[in-house]
This record gives C-alpha cells, structure tokens and sequence, in this order.
C-alpha cells in the first residue's frame, strides 16, 4: 500500500481532504469499498434505492491504473445486507476505466 493509501483509509469516500472529521457519521449509511485503489474507504449510501445499490459504482480516483479515471466496485449477487445505519454491505473492486 502507498502513502496515498494509507492516508485515505477508514476514511468516506468523498468527503474533502481537509475536513476535521472524515469519518463515518452514526446516522448515514454506508458500504465498504475492498480491494483495489480505494480499499478501505467508506461509501455513503444513504438513501440509496436497493436497485442502485445493485447497480455498483464507479468512482474518481487519482489511484487507479488510469490517474483521473474510475474504479469500478460491485456487490456480490446474494451477499446478505443489513438494515440501517452503519455499514451495511461490501462492494469489491472490479477493474479500472479511464
């Protein structure tokens, strides 16, 4: 893991370099990004609909194979979910794209 890395993890995705507390709010929502650039941040989704959060992301990142692309995560079909706040699922890293 580089120093960018570590720096960002435990952090939310998102949220600005400089805020004084990065970190996951008790009432939001969030899924945990694993593996690949941003491994070991938080999304928040909050709010999110089921087929959203199905749907998968692809995030802005300075770290992935192609600096100012997308690191694309997904859930796994049938990985369970839980309900509330907190952190409630995972989405696992599936590639880069510019």
């Amino acid at each position: 893991m580089n120093g960018d890395e570590q720096l960002l993890r435990g952090w939310v995705y998102g949220r600005d370099h400089d805020d004084p507390n990065p970190s996951p709010l008790p009432h939001r929502t969030y899924t945990a990004l694993i593996g690949g650039p941003l491994d070991g941040l938080l999304l928040d989704i909050h709010g999110w609909r089921t087929e959203e959060v199905d749907d998968g992301v692809a995030l802005s990142t300075e770290l992935s194979r192609w600096p100012g692309g997308r690191a694309l995560y997904d859930p796994r079909p049938g990985e369970p979910r839980a309900q509330g706040p907190g952190v409630v699922c995972r989405f696992y890293y599936s590639g880069d794209t510019p």
